[in-house]
């Protein structure tokens, strides 16, 4: 159900005007034409002040509850209430911020901290029908204040994370066999291309009919009860970046990004649509999973040097693999 705003507004006094415009405006509701807003009837209250003080200066004001009437319609007022893009701009702001940090004192980095919370608190007071990028832009504030803590509070105990990501040194996983289900779609072709070319020299890839057939001892990926699949909001390419100590290169943060909205939906990314065509392409093209795996490595590879940081920070003690050329 909806509620629906209906005013005229006075001719006079031009502040009222301004300030009714202000309040609608701030209230994030959506704008069927002038003088016609849209809020979820959950949401009706929030109508109400504006109405009485249209009412109160000459104006008119009629509040409604009303339904959509079809599916379509009811697409229609969702999307006027999309914060896709308001997400995205916060998430840029998010993952600049531990570069930041390394050049601010303490308390100007704090700053930092609180001033994003509260950027995401402004963007979720408005975020009327909450989904996919709600929850994983609270996750990501979440391992913001954690990045921070262990960056200013090293040594302060804390209760662990329900479902941690356990950091594993890349060493221990050379030419292991790896496996996930066949046909790969964009999670896997990435944790492919993520393992080959940062985590295991000579790695063999499986791939399943039946993931609950995976032989005795191989690696499993991006399937139920695989070692390395979506924890929380984070798909199974975030889980293997975040368990090889991965994540301090920014240019594979931006291809997490990419690979998570495809995958789990959530805030979005502008080139998540080419990529995803593209690899719809070579899905078509290659029948051969490993045909398909190599091919979707080379797009992989240009997407990571197009995002143009190559060789950042990693901890040092996991040592993950330097970029080198993908391999066939």
């Amino acid at each position: 159900m909806w509620c629906l705003l209906l005013l005229t507004l006075p001719t006079q006094p031009n502040a009222v005007r301004l300030r009714v415009w202000r309040t609608l405006k701030a209230l994030g509701c959506g704008a069927l034409r002038d003088g016609a807003y849209l809020l979820p009837a959950a949401h009706e209250a929030l109508f109400v002040s504006v109405a009485d003080e249209v009412r109160a200066h000459g104006g008119t004001a009629t509040l409604l509850t009303t339904a959509a009437r079809d599916e379509a319609q009811q697409r229609e007022f969702a999307a006027l209430f999309d914060r896709g893009e308001a997400y995205a701009a916060w998430q840029r702001e998010a993952a600049a911020a531990p570069a930041r940090w390394a050049t601010l004192p303490e308390p100007e980095a704090r700053r930092s901290l609180r001033t994003l919370a509260d950027a995401l608190a402004e963007v979720q007071r408005i975020d009327y029908l909450p989904g996919a990028a709600a929850r994983q832009a609270e996750a990501e504030l979440a391992a913001l204040r954690t990045a921070f803590d262990a960056r200013f509070s090293r040594g302060e105990p804390r209760f662990a994370r329900e479902h941690a990501i356990e950091r594993l040194d890349r060493r221990c996983f050379q030419g292991r066999r790896w496996c996930t289900r066949a046909r790969p779609w964009v999670d896997r072709l990435a944790c492919a291309w993520l393992i080959r070319r940062f985590i295991d020299d000579e790695p063999r890839f499986l791939w399943l009919a039946d993931p609950a057939r995976a032989p005795r001892g191989a690696l499993g990926f991006d399937f139920d009860g695989a070692r390395f699949t979506h924890v929380g909001q984070k798909v199974s390419f975030e889980v293997l970046m975040l368990s090889f100590g991965l994540e301090g290169d920014a240019a594979l943060a931006r291809v997490a990004a990419v690979v998570h909205f495809l995958d789990a939906g959530g805030i979005p990314v502008p080139e998540a649509p080419g990529l995803e065509a593209v690899l719809a392409g070579l899905q078509a093209l290659h029948g051969d999973d490993d045909a398909l795996a190599a091919a979707a490595a080379q797009v992989f590879d240009a997407f990571y040097a197009a995002a143009g940081v190559r060789g950042a920070a990693v901890p040092a003690p996991l040592e993950p693999k330097q970029p080198q050329g993908a391999r066939a």
